[in-house]
C-alpha cells in the first residue's frame, strides 16, 4: 500500500469517519478532488468491508461541460463496478425563484439530492472530497465576513448533513493539499475534468483562490496552508470548549443558586457563547454587536429588529421585552418585493421600487429621495417602520454599526423630526435604509452585485 493510501486510512481511522462494514455513498463531481477520493475509497474498501456507491449531481450550469462531467463519473463507476446514482437540477432557475445566489442554490439542491441518494442506497455516510486548500479558502472567506471562533474552525471531518441530520458527511481528505491530490491522480492515471468557472475571479472564493492566497504564499508565508490549518485547529478547539462550557452553565437549574458560578463570573468568551446560544434558541441572528449589547447591559432593552426588544437579566437569561411607551411612532409593515417593480404605501409615504440587472458595476449618482441597493442582499422580504430606541445602523463607510440616536445627533437631525423618519429592514431585522442617512453598508452595490434595487421615496 502506498504512503498516500496509508495516510488516508490513518486519517479515516483516527477520526472514526467510516466504521468497518459501512455502506458509503461517494459524492463525485468529476473534478480531481472527488475522482481521487473515489479511487482512494475503492482501494481501501475491500480491507475495511465498505460497500461503496457513487452519486453525481448535474447542476446544469455549464451546458455540455456539465453533461461531460456526468458522463465521466458514470464511466468511472461502471469501470469500478459500483452502483451509480445521478440526478439533474435546474439550479439557475431555482436560484432565481428563491431569490438566492446560484452558489447557495447549488449547495441546497446538491445536499438534498445526496441525502435522497444515501437513503436509497441505505447508507448513513456520505463521503465528500474537501481538502486542505478548501479549508484555507474557507478560513479567509469567513475571516473577511467577520466570523467567530466556530466559523474560523472550518469544516469538521464529520458533520450531519444539512438535508438530513440522520446522515453524516465525512471528509477523509482534509489533511491533503490540492497539489498532493493532483500528483496522485497523475501517478495513477486517474481521469478528471477541470471546471473552467474556477478560473473566473467573479465569486469572492475564486478571487481568494486565484489572487490573494497565492500572493500571501509567495510574498509573505510559503507555509501558509500549514500555518492556517494549525490556527484553525487551535481556534476551533478553544471555541468548542467555550461553547460546551456555556451550554453546561445554561443547563444549571436554578441558574444562580448557591455555589454556582454567576454570569458575571464567567470568562468573556463563555459569556458570549451563552448569549449566542440563547439568541439561536430565540431564532435571532446572533451578530457580534447584538451579543455585546446584551452581554454588557443587563436589564437594558436592546433592539432585536422589527420593533422587538430583547433583555438579559442579571442572572444571564435572555427574553423578549415589551418596553413602556416612549412617544416613538408605532406600527410596522411587512412587504414583499415580488416581481420587478412596485409601490409601498406606509404612514403617508409612498415608496417606489424597481429591481434591474446590473451588467457593469458603477457607483450610482447621488439623487435626493433615491438610493440603490444590492437586491439579493436585501432579499424579497422587508419590514418598514419608524425609528425605535436601541436601533443600530451601519451606514456605508462606517466600520461597524452605531446607535441611530448617535448618528442622528451627528447628522444634526432635530429630535422632533427623528421619530417621524422611516427605516427599512431585511427579513432578519438588519436595517439597510434610514430616511435621511446614507444607505446601509451591508446592502451596498459591489462588483459582485448582479441585481440592483432602486428605492425612491416621497
Amino acid at each position: 500500500m502506498s504512503d498516500f493510501l496509508q495516510r488516508a486510512e490513518r486519517a479515516i481511522g483516527r477520526a472514526r469517519l467510516i466504521p468497518p462494514g459501512q455502506r458509503v455513498l461517494a459524492a463525485v463531481s468529476g473534478g480531481v478532488d472527488s475522482m481521487v477520493s473515489l479511487h482512494i475509497l475503492h482501494a481501501l474498501a475491500a480491507k475495511n468491508r465498505w460497500r461503496l456507491a457513487v452519486a453525481h449531481f448535474n447542476h446544469q450550469l455549464r451546458g455540455r461541460a456539465s453533461d461531460a462531467d456526468e458522463k465521466l463519473v458514470r464511466a468511472a463507476a461502471k469501470k469500478l463496478s459500483l452502483p451509480y446514482v445521478t440526478e439533474r437540477g435546474a439550479v439557475a432557475d431555482y436560484a432565481k425563484h428563491a431569490k438566492i445566489s446560484v452558489e447557495m442554490a447549488a449547495r441546497k439542491l446538491r445536499h438534498e439530492f445526496l441525502a435522497r441518494a444515501a437513503r436509497k442506497q441505505k447508507s448513513s455516510v456520505i463521503a465528500l472530497a474537501h481538502h486542505a486548500d478548501d479549508q484555507v479558502e474557507l478560513f479567509f472567506l469567513r475571516l473577511l465576513r467577520g466570523a467567530g471562533g466556530e466559523g474560523l474552525a472550518g469544516m469538521k471531518a464529520r458533520s450531519p448533513s444539512p438535508a438530513d441530520a440522520g446522515i453524516h458527511l465525512v471528509r477523509p481528505l482534509l489533511d491533503f493539499t490540492k497539489a498532493e491530490l493532483r500528483a496522485f491522480a497523475q501517478e495513477h492515471g486517474i481521469r478528471f475534468r477541470e471546471d473552467a468557472s474556477n478560473l473566473s475571479n467573479d465569486p469572492l472564493r475564486n478571487r481568494l483562490r486565484n489572487d490573494l492566497l497565492p500572493r500571501l504564499q509567495k510574498q509573505y508565508q510559503p507555509g501558509l496552508a500549514g500555518t492556517v490549518l494549525r490556527t484553525m485547529e487551535i481556534v476551533g478547539a478553544e471555541a468548542e470548549f467555550a461553547g460546551d462550557t456555556a451550554r453546561a452553565w445554561l443547563a444549571q437549574t436554578p441558574p444562580a443558586s448557591a455555589g454556582k458560578i454567576t454570569f458575571a463570573q464567567l470568562p468573556v468568551a463563555v459569556q458570549r457563547h451563552a448569549v449566542q446560544q440563547q439568541l439561536a434558541t430565540l431564532e435571532v441572528t446572533p451578530d457580534f454587536e447584538l451579543i455585546e449589547q446584551l452581554r454588557l447591559s443587563p436589564g437594558k432593552p436592546v433592539s432585536g429588529g422589527a420593533g422587538l426588544f430583547l433583555m438579559r437579566t442579571a442572572a444571564g437569561r435572555l427574553g423578549w421585552h415589551t418596553p413602556p411607551a416612549t412617544g416613538f411612532q408605532a406600527g410596522t409593515l411587512a412587504a414583499k418585493l415580488a416581481g420587478v417593480k412596485g409601490k409601498i404605501a406606509f404612514d403617508k409615504r409612498l415608496i417606489r421600487w424597481q429591481i434591474k440587472p446590473l451588467k457593469k458595476f458603477a457607483r450610482p449618482t447621488p439623487v435626493t429621495g433615491r438610493e440603490t441597493f444590492d437586491a439579493d442582499r436585501v432579499g424579497p422580504d422587508i419590514i418598514l417602520r419608524h425609528w425605535q430606541a436601541g436601533d443600530r445602523f451601519q451606514p456605508i463607510g462606517l466600520p461597524k454599526a452605531a446607535k441611530l440616536q448617535d448618528l442622528f445627533v451627528n447628522a444634526k437631525i432635530p429630535a422632533a423630526q427623528r421619530r417621524e423618519l422611516l427605516v427599512a429592514a431585511t427579513a432578519d431585522g438588519t436595517l439597510f435604509w434610514v430616511e435621511g442617512l446614507r444607505l446601509g453598508e451591508g446592502c451596498k452595490l459591489t462588483p459582485a452585485t448582479r441585481r440592483q434595487l432602486v428605492w425612491q421615496w416621497a
